[in-house]
């Protein structure tokens, strides 16, 4: 892990499994996950900034780097 990087490759990995086995459907429902990843690491993150991450990392294919590089953006010092 580079010193940068707030996350994990396995909590990354896990993440993107919930996100995946959920589906993606629903935005929304992205989003809150998104939103609990990072509010049970400490940070902070508007629930609109989470929409918008959550979808540009579905038009990404949930890809890691596309991801991590969203939280990465979204995660905000509380």
């Amino acid at each position: 892990m580079k010193d940068k990087d707030r996350f994990t490759v396995t909590e990354l990995c896990a993440l993107r499994n919930d996100l995946l086995q959920g589906g993606m459907i629903d935005s929304r429902d992205a989003a809150e996950l998104l939103q609990v990843f990072l509010m049970g690491r400490g940070y902070g993150v508007s629930q609109e900034a989470a929409l918008d991450a959550a979808s540009r990392v579905e038009m990404a294919g949930c890809s890691l780097p596309v991801l991590e590089r969203e939280l990465e953006g979204l995660a905000l010092v509380m």
